[in-house]
């Protein structure tokens, strides 16, 4: 890998003004897709081989339509992953970037950085990564958005810290200045235990430049380390239109909670004042880890990825998925709905959307040279 002869433009945070600044929506236009790749040395090590499998074909489904940006373990990794992927990129007449940086493990969605437009330009905000509020080690994993901006992987956006901590997947925006989350996981001690939800909401708006929070209070997914991320739950299709998670079974311990959540979302409305049109998936038949505590894994079908063409749809090779396909074709009729067998994801207790990061299509900047950092 080639080192940048330059410093990268990083600029401060603190003369963020919440009027200028917009959250884009997912479906928008985007430069490319970032992913983090599984190594011998994170958790994924038992069962490697299938993960790579998954990852593989996440890649290539990125790669027929769009540029993709891959960030993996070190240089003989880097190496065997371009042997494989560059040609089937050169195919497509997409570009596929590679970056060796050390990770604890692979959730880009969460350690990843977070695209702002502000002004119309990109802005890659990269927020304090604590692996869920302190529950595994994250010391690699919150330095490799730096360590990406610092080997010229976005060279043409600006990139800011963030002194807050925030992950990708526990915020769903519809571009347009709402942000669906959850308080299960925002509200949390072990994130940012300083503030309260006012003071959270008011860190939100002018980091991101939202105008209004749409707080859900119910809804978790059994195996699920986040605290009930957004992007496991419910997700905007478009600016007016939510999908959710839905459980019809009585017996299910998901039952009470979901239907809550769904009563909640009735309430909500977008900041015209009108309703959302709530479309409901199915909960997966339910799967379980071949452990002594027998852990339920939290499969869901809201964890899907939205690109320039298409919706990669985590499926778990149960009856369900056959009803999502066709659920999520009615919500993305402009799309093409990709499935991919997702099992293997979700035996670490997350799933597609949850590895990926999207970088929205913004105006560059041009390289702004610096000699401090």
């Amino acid at each position: 890998m080639t080192q940048p002869d330059f410093k990268p433009y990083i600029g401060s945070d603190k003369s963020a003004s919440p009027d200028k600044r917009r959250l884009p929506a997912e479906w928008e236009a985007q430069s490319s897709i970032l992913l983090t790749w599984p190594h011998k040395n994170t958790d994924w090590q038992d069962q490697l081989q299938a993960v790579d499998s998954v990852y593989f074909n996440i890649a290539k489904a990125i790669l027929s339509e769009q540029d993709l940006i891959i960030s993996c373990e070190d240089d003989e990794q880097l190496k065997t992953l371009s042997g494989i992927l560059k040609p089937y990129a050169k195919q497509h007449h997409t570009l596929l970037k590679t970056y060796s940086v050390p990770a604890n493990d692979t959730w880009t969605r969460d350690h990843g950085p977070i695209g702002i437009i502000d002004q119309h330009k990109l802005v890659l905000l990269d927020f304090n990564f604590n692996a869920w509020g302190g529950k595994y080690k994250a010391n690699k994993d919150n330095e490799i958005t730096r360590k990406l901006v610092n080997a010229g992987a976005f060279r043409e956006f600006e990139h800011q810290k963030v002194d807050f901590i925030l992950e990708g997947g526990s915020i769903e925006s519809d571009g347009k200045g709402t942000l669906l989350t959850t308080e299960r996981c925002l509200l949390t001690n072990t994130r940012n235990d300083s503030f309260n939800k006012q003071t959270i909401e008011a860190q939100l708006k002018l980091k991101l430049g939202v105008k209004q929070i749409l707080w859900l209070k119910h809804g978790f997914l059994a195996g699920d380390d986040t605290d009930a991320h957004i992007d496991t739950l419910a997700r905007f299709c478009d600016a007016h239109t939510i999908c959710y998670v839905a459980c019809e079974d009585p017996n299910d311990e998901h039952y009470t909670e979901l239907a809550l959540m769904e009563q909640e979302l009735q309430t909500f409305k977008n900041n015209q004042g009108q309703p959302y049109k709530l479309v409901p998936l199915p909960m997966p038949t339910a799967i379980y880890e071949t452990d002594e505590q027998h852990t339920r894994l939290p499969a869901t079908y809201a964890n899907f990825l939205i690109t320039n063409q298409s919706i990669l749809l985590p499926v778990y090779d149960v009856p369900e998925d056959e009803q999502a396909i066709k659920t999520i074709q009615q919500c993305f009729p402009d799309r093409n709905i990709t499935p991919i067998n997702c099992r293997p994801l979700i035996k670490e207790h997350g799933s597609l959307h949850c590895i990926t990061m999207q970088i929205t299509q913004g105006l560059p900047l041009e390289p702004v040279f610096t000699d401090s950092l």
